[in-house]
């Protein structure tokens, strides 16, 4: 495909291609395409808005810098949630070391799926607080993967690929993550039932 032809609609490759041969527009198109994939990500992974924004940043900077050592061995999309996840990750243990973390988890934003059943409580603004509230409280490496499983759709091979976890650990992952969230959620609505109710 000629330069000139690119846009944010090109194969990965072709404009990986072409920003390797000193196109920097190519380098705007994968921004423009991946940008809000990879804050998203790292907002649910760090639970604070700024520094989902630096990290999401510090991830275009490091591609812009190393994009010509990828090989191609894997999706794009692939490599680049490698990318996301391990900024996260060094973010949460350098966070822990420093300080206890922030909550300011209030604007997460996300969307109820009908795979998580939230029947004794047909109030969607409801159910979204309380999804976002058990989510918060699963460990990172479950986050991690029920994010990429549930709501980027990938397959437990992708995620190996990303987090670098055998397909069976990544399965319990996931398996503890779901029934975590749903503990969680039946706890609350107990709670909110029995001193509200």
């Amino acid at each position: 495909m000629r330069d000139n032809n690119l846009n944010i609609e090109s194969d990965d490759f072709d404009l990986i291609k072409s920003f390797n041969s000193g196109n920097r527009q190519a380098f705007n198109f994968l921004i423009m395409k991946y940008r809000e994939k990879v804050f998203s990500f790292t907002r649910k992974m760090l639970n604070n808005h700024d520094d989902a924004d630096d990290v999401t940043q510090d991830i275009f900077v490091k591609l812009f810098n190393s994009l010509k050592d990828f090989r191609g061995d894997s999706k794009f999309s692939t490599y680049l949630y490698r990318v996301s996840y391990n900024f996260s990750l060094n973010l949460l243990k350098s966070r822990s070391v420093k300080y206890s973390r922030q909550d300011d988890s209030q604007d997460i934003e996300f969307a109820v799926d009908d795979d998580i059943s939230f029947s004794d409580n047909p109030d969607s603004a409801e159910q979204t607080r309380l999804l976002e509230d058990a989510f918060r409280k699963i460990p990172e490496q479950q986050r991690a993967v029920f994010m990429l499983r549930f709501y980027e759709g990938l397959s437990y091979e992708e995620i190996s690929k990303i987090m670098n976890k055998s397909v069976g650990g990544l399965k319990a992952n996931y398996f503890h993550a779901i029934k975590s969230i749903e503990s969680n959620i039946k706890k609350k609505q107990y709670f909110k039932e029995k001193y509200n109710g």
